[in-house]
C-alpha cells in the first residue's frame, strides 16, 4: 500500500482488516481457519468456553495503528 501511494500516487484513505475477532467461516461454518486478532475458544463441533484472548497479532496491529503504518 505504501508503494501504491508513494510510487503510483494512489489516494489511499484507509485500510480495514478482514475481522478483529475469530469468526465462523461463511462458506463452511467451521472455526478451523482463524482470521482475527482476538482468539475465540470455540471448536468446529461447538465445544469451547467462548472465552476471548488477544493473539500476538493484536499487539502488532495496535503498533501499526499507533505508528500510522510506518512500522510494517
Amino acid at each position: 500500500m505504501r508503494d501504491a501511494v508513494n510510487l503510483d500516487g494512489v489516494e489511499l484513505l484507509g485500510y480495514t482488516v478482514w475481522g478483529c475477532i475469530d469468526l465462523v467461516s461463511a462458506s463452511t461454518g467451521e472455526m478451523k481457519k482463524r482470521y482475527g486478532f482476538i482468539y475465540v475458544d470455540k471448536e468446529n463441533d461447538g465445544s469451547g468456553t467462548l472465552k476471548r484472548s488477544k493473539k500476538d497479532s493484536f499487539e502488532w496491529y495496535k503498533n501499526v495503528i499507533a505508528a500510522n503504518g510506518e512500522c510494517l
